[in-house]
This record gives C-alpha cells, structure tokens and sequence, in this order.
C-alpha cells in the first residue's frame, strides 16, 4: 500500500506592486532613510569645508593636550596639568553622582509624597498636594539659585556654623558630616556592592517561593542584615584599619569628615526637590488607577493599609508608574547640565564651558556633549524597560 506523503502548502511567492500596501510602504521608508543620509552627508561635508576654507582645525586631538584649569570637586585625583580628556572625565563622573543621588533621592521622597497625597489624614494629604503644586510651578533655574542664596548667603560662617546633629555641621561653606577612612574602604564597598547583588537574588527566589507556595519571605529583614554582616564581613577578611574621620574647626573652615560644597548641595536639593514633585504624582495616578476593589479584597482577608499597598496595589500600579517614571529619571539627568549655573563643574561645565572656550573646538565639543548625553538616556531607558518588562502584567 502505498503512503501519500503531505506536503505543506507553499506560501505564494510575493509580487512586487505599487498597489499593494505594503510595497509602498517599504519605498517610503527606503526614500526617506535615503533623503536623512543624504542630508547628514551634506551638512558634514558642507561644515568641514567650511572649516578648512577657514584654517580651523577640526579632530579630537585636543584631548590629550593639557588643560590647564582647575576643577574644584572631583571623585578622581586631577591637577590642571592633566589632559582635557581626563576634565571630561572628571566633569562626567560629576554628572553621574549627582544623577545617581538625585535619583534615589527623588524616588525615595516622591513616592512618600504620592502616598501622602492619598492619605486619609486631611493636613497630611492637604501639605503633600500644596508642596506638589509649589515645586512643580516654579522653574528649577530658580530653586538653584533660590537653594545657592539660601546656603551661601543665609546661612552662618564656620565658626556659627549650625549642628543639626552631633558631628553634623552646616554652614555657608556647605554640610560636613563624617565619615569614613582607612585601606579597608575598597574591601567595604566591594562588600556592599556584593550585599546589594545578593538581596536582588534572594528578592527572585522569594518571589518565585511566595507564587508557588503562598508563604511571604521577610524580605526587608534579610536585606538589612545583608547590607550590615556582608560589609562587616569583608572589613574582617581584609584585615584592615578603618576609623570614624570626624569634622573638626580648624582655622577658618572644617578640616576631616566628608564635605558636600555649596555648589553640589545646591544642585542636589534643587533637582530632588523639584523632580520629586513630579515623581509623586506618577506615584499618586498609578496608585488611583488600580481598581478600588483590590483594596476592599485585601481589607477583606485581614491584611492591614501598609501591607495592602506594599503588597497588593504598588505591584500592581508599577506597571502604570514606571514609563512616566523613565521620563522623570531622563529629566533629572539632563537638568543636572544646569550645574553651571550654581557653578558646580559637571560634564557642561567641563566639556562645553571650559573646555569649549579654551580650545575653540565648538563642534567637537558639542557633539562629543551631545553623545554622552544621549548614551546616558539610552542606558537608563534600556534599564527601565527592563524593568518593565519584568513587571507588567503577564497574558496567559
């Protein structure tokens, strides 16, 4: 007996025609991808033209030549007679700290502030909406410069200088407060660092257990003592020394302890204040747009307020909060180039300030600028998607 063998029926080979859709389609876009190159060869090759008709030179070659200015803060060591790459460098690093912290910041006050909004206690909810309101509608060029006046100016010499807390000091010469020093620093942080990658995998095995279980992992238990034995750990394996460097009035300013200058603790008030205005507001719509009735469930099954919103409603609302969350980080970051107004040297003062007017070089500075920024924004766009993905909501 012979077998039919069954063959899949071929797909119909394509015919090229401009009445179908999607042929069109593919034209267009081939003659405008083709129209947006062609335009970019013309601008590139009309400039450098330009610039060669003029005797302008043009490269990154300036880069390794010597800067021969000072940068007042920096996370590395740098003396006016290193190279203007290593200013960049520095003046990005800049860029990074303060966008890492204001983050944080930002995320950390905003939420609370969305929170607050929706709290059942009428001064508090009243006091959260009226700060909202405020920052939101006042430009941030001007709380810098409202934040600058406030600690240069208002704010006592070194010798009146205020103590909030012991050890603690503010003054018109900016906060000083203590802190750490010794050679098992590097073996501390590299601990926390290491603290922090074991909470974020014990936070998915307590997930996955809690789904297929039902049971809750004390989480926030573990992640502390994570953050303290990991460190203190390492501290002990390293054999180091390690001691308190507490700030002392010497002179006419305070020597030892950590020092957070006017300039930086100008710009780092200014964008959290201003950026956490908006932050609570995504948290507040997120929160509102998850159905009342998860509350009343969870109300139901005996679990408290705090509990309900940690465990029922902001996973929920994340999937709302983090895409307009993702623009409030992006513009947290770029504002951070208002640095310069308050005189704090960050990647725009460094790069296109100094830089810019030492070496004439305006075009490579600006695109060199511009791509930083731009790699910067894709990263944490990439990030936040990410995070995203991980969090919306899974179809079946």
């Amino acid at each position: 007996m012979n077998e039919t063998t069954h063959r899949a029926p071929r797909a119909p080979r394509r015919r090229w025609s401009w009445n179908d859709p999607a042929t069109r389609a593919l034209i267009y876009q081939v003659v405008i991808l083709g129209l947006v190159a062609l335009g970019v060869w013309y601008l590139t090759s009309n400039t450098l033209h330009n610039l060669a008709a003029r005797n302008i030179s043009t490269g990154f070659d300036f880069l390794h030549e010597e800067a021969g200015f000072a940068i007042g803060e920096s996370m590395v060591q740098y003396s006016p007679a290193d190279t203007y790459g290593h200013a960049v460098v520095v003046g990005l690093l800049n860029t990074l700290k303060v966008s890492v912290i204001g983050v944080i910041a930002a995320t950390l006050f905003g939420t609370l502030l969305g929170i607050s909004r929706l709290s059942k206690n009428w001064l508090i909810s009243r006091l959260s909406g009226l700060y909202i309101e405020v920052m939101r509608n006042i430009p941030l060029l001007l709380q810098l410069f409202f934040w600058y006046a406030l600690i240069t100016e208002i704010m006592p010499g070194p010798r009146q200088a205020l103590q909030p807390l012991p050890d603690v000091f503010v003054s018109n010469r900016g906060f000083k407060i203590p802190w750490f020093k010794g050679d098992a620093m590097d073996w501390i942080f590299g601990g926390l660092a290491l603290a922090i990658v074991l909470i974020v995998l014990l936070a998915h095995w307590a997930r996955r257990r809690q789904d297929a279980t039902g049971q809750i992992f004390p989480l926030g238990r573990a992640a502390l003592g994570l953050l303290v034995i990991v460190p203190v750990l390492a501290f002990w394996i390293s054999g180091g020394s390690l001691e308190i460097d507490r700030p002392e009035l010497k002179g006419f300013n305070f020597q030892g302890g950590l020092n957070m200058s006017p300039e930086f603790s100008a710009l780092l008030l200014g964008l959290v204040t201003y950026t956490s205005a908006f932050v609570g507001e995504v948290v507040r719509s997120g929160i509102q747009a998850v159905n009342q009735g998860q509350w009343e469930a969870a109300s139901s099954i005996g679990l408290s307020r705090a509990r309900t919103l940690r465990l029922v409603i902001l996973p929920q609302a994340m999937r709302v909060i983090i895409p307009p969350m993702t623009s409030q980080y992006l513009n947290l970051t770029k504002n951070s180039s208002l640095a310069i107004a308050v005189g704090y040297m960050d990647l725009r003062g460094t790069l296109g300030g100094t830089t810019l007017n030492q070496t004439g070089r305006e075009m490579e500075c600006m695109v060199l600028m511009m791509g930083i920024y731009l790699a910067l924004s894709l990263i944490i766009s990439a990030g936040m998607n990410v995070f995203n993905a991980r969090v919306k909501l899974k179809e079946r």
